[in-house]
């Protein structure tokens, strides 16, 4: 069977992206054990599949030091063109204890040590967040970003877990923001509900998380029992929280039934025809896909190889015109910080290497 050819987007003149991303999240360690160093190997076969595109994060501990190992170690083996090849975003997120008080200098220095650990000259898309709009002062750290992309070490500003409000009040301060990251799959279609017609009429590109649910959108997954929120990790309990919103267990099985007879006359996985929906819908540019490893990457590749038809997208809607849920605005549910969403959510992860960075300044 030949590998199909990895669709890419471009991000509003910034920077080419394949269109799906390979996620970083489970490389944190909150999703069982890691080994650093295979995971580090693996990420070339990613890269030469055509998966050219790391998504990472300030606080996923270890993670852009991980993709930074493997960049300075493909530079090294291969030379810089194939090393420069590799596209990473990353977000900065200062914690919810120091909204209050964090100041410009150390948001520079938050991205001077994004730089470092990912052993590049230029961070090539910098997703910014800020956990309560109503706390600080979010408008002057996102200059402090923008003047960090005048001076060269950033390529260009998104942000993540914002709905089209927050995203047009800080564009018409002028900060350019070129892409926002949002939750969005089969299970969650609350961006469609203005965001993604905002995005695609202010050229906003849409970098969806959680299209699988943290695996939940998997063969895996199919036929088997409620198992409550007894899990072996956040993700999961994060996304069985969002099953509960999108209806009951049974209705989600009947939607995995659905995908897996769609999945069966493409030949292909449930996981790939729940990523494709997401990569056809309006406004968005990528989906991110989570993995530790390169075991499941013949599967994550087969999303380019066919095309959901008019019978499969009835089959699919007649089930997601029953579902409840959820509502409202993107991450909405999760930020109120006191309901079941926002209570499984960590708030300071950024807390030790921020203090390492206020002292040293």
């Amino acid at each position: 069977m030949t590998t199909p050819n990895v669709e890419t987007a471009p991000l509003a003149g910034a920077h080419a992206m394949s269109r799906v991303i390979r996620g970083g999240w489970q490389l944190a360690g909150d999703h069982g054990p890691v080994d650093p160093a295979e995971a580090v190997a693996q990420m070339e076969a990613f890269l030469d599949a055509g998966i050219t595109t790391f998504d990472c994060a300030d606080i996923y501990r270890g993670v852009e030091e991980m993709i930074g190992a493997f960049i300075a170690d493909l530079r090294r083996r291969r030379g810089r063109e194939a090393a420069d090849r590799v596209v990473v975003h990353t977000k900065l997120v200062p914690d919810l204890g120091r909204l209050a008080d964090i100041r410009p200098h150390e948001i520079e220095a938050i991205v001077d040590r994004s730089l470092a650990r990912l052993r590049i000259e230029r961070l090539h898309l910098v997703q910014f967040f800020w956990w309560d709009l109503g706390v600080g002062d979010p408008q002057a750290a996102l200059a402090v970003l923008d003047a960090c992309r005048r001076k060269g070490k950033v390529g260009a500003i998104g942000v993540t877990n914002w709905d089209s409000g927050p995203i047009a009040r800080f564009r018409a301060a002028g900060v350019d923001v070129v892409s926002a990251q949002v939750q969005y799959s089969l299970l969650d279609r609350r961006p469609a509900g203005g965001l993604a017609d905002w995005a695609r009429a202010h050229d906003v590109a849409l970098l969806c998380y959680g299209t699988l649910a943290g695996g939940f959108m998997t063969d895996a997954w199919l036929g088997r029992p409620d198992p409550g929120f007894a899990h072996e990790n956040r993700s999961l309990v994060k996304y069985r929280l969002i099953i509960d919103e999108f209806g009951p267990w049974d209705m989600f099985q009947e939607l995995l039934a659905t995908l897996r007879a769609i999945a069966d006359r493409h030949g292909v996985s449930i996981a790939s025809v729940a990523t494709r929906w997401v990569l056809d819908q309006p406004g968005v540019a990528a989906a991110i896909v989570g993995a530790r490893y390169a075991r499941h990457l013949p599967r994550t590749l087969e999303v380019f190889g066919f095309s959901l038809d008019e019978g499969d997208l009835r089959a699919i809607d007649a089930v997601l015109a029953r579902a409840r849920g959820p509502a409202g605005p993107v991450y909405g549910l999760e930020s109120d910080r006191d309901g079941r969403h926002g209570r499984i959510m960590k708030y300071n992860l950024n807390t030790n290497a921020n203090d390492a960075v206020h002292g040293a300044l």
